[in-house]
C-alpha cells in the first residue's frame, strides 16, 4: 500500500469538457480564469488546458466529433485566492455571456468561511470559483 505522506495533494489529474466553439470558449476562459490567475500552459489542436503549474483544466472539441454538452449535476470548481478574486470571476463571467447561478457570497451551508460563485459557461457548464474567507470577529 502507498505511503499516504508520499501522495500528491490534489486527487484529480486532470478534467476536460467540450464546447461547440473552440475559438470563442477559449477567450472566454482566457480572461475569465486569468482573474483567478489561471492561465494556458498547454495546447493541442483545438483544445487547451490551463492551470497555474501544469494543465488540470481543458476545454476543447469532443474527440468523437459530436456536440458537446453539458452534464446534468456536473460542476466544475476553481480555486480563488481571495473573495475579491472570486467577485471578479463573477463579473468577467457574465460580461463575457456566461449566466449566474449563483452570485458571489457566503453559502454557510457549506461552511462558515465558504465565499463562492456560480455561472453557466457559453456552452452550459456550470463552473464556480471558491475560496474560504476569514471569519468575522
Amino acid at each position: 500500500m502507498p505511503n499516504p505522506s508520499n501522495l500528491p495533494p490534489s486527487v484529480i489529474s486532470h478534467i476536460s469538457i467540450g464546447t461547440n466553439d473552440y475559438p470563442r470558449a477559449r477567450a472566454f476562459y482566457d480572461a475569465v480564469l486569468g482573474t483567478l490567475q489561471i492561465k494556458q500552459v498547454m495546447t493541442h489542436g483545438e483544445s487547451v488546458a490551463y492551470g497555474r503549474a501544469f494543465p488540470e483544466f481543458w476545454v476543447g472539441r469532443p474527440l468523437d466529433g459530436g456536440l458537446a454538452a453539458p452534464s446534468n449535476g456536473t460542476h466544475i470548481s476553481f480555486l480563488a485566492n481571495s473573495p475579491a478574486e472570486v467577485d471578479a470571476f463573477y463579473t468577467q463571467a457574465l460580461a463575457l455571456g456566461a449566466t449566474s447561478d449563483g452570485s458571489p457570497g457566503l453559502r454557510p451551508h457549506y461552511t462558515p468561511t465558504y465565499y463562492a460563485a456560480f455561472v453557466r459557461d457559453l456552452d452550459g457548464h456550470k463552473i464556480e470559483a471558491m475560496c474560504f474567507a476569514k471569519a468575522a470577529g
